[in-house]
């Protein structure tokens, strides 16, 4: 996993960037908890058990639909808001 040293510089994206990287290790300890080994979320998913564990690295910009089926493959669901 990177560091805060390693998040982008823009205004925001940091906080962005932190924000996604929690909901991802939220997630992958709902699997852990839930018994799901990343092989059977990566089915769950139609992806593979290494897409998986580049996902739960934290590594990348993860796009949103992923994240919605990994979600949803771990028994969850993401919710997006607006803030204006």
């Amino acid at each position: 996993m990177k560091d805060e040293d390693d998040l982008p510089l823009l205004p925001g994206f940091r906080e962005m960037a932190a924000a996604r990287r929690e909901m991802i290790a939220r997630l992958s300890a709902e699997r852990r908890a839930s018994g799901l080994s990343q092989t059977e979320v990566a089915a769950r998913m139609g992806t593979s058990q290494s897409a998986v564990a580049r996902l739960e690295s934290g590594d990348g910009d993860v796009r949103a639909s992923t994240l919605e089926r990994y979600a949803a493959a771990v028994g969850h669901r993401i919710t997006w808001k607006v803030e204006l």
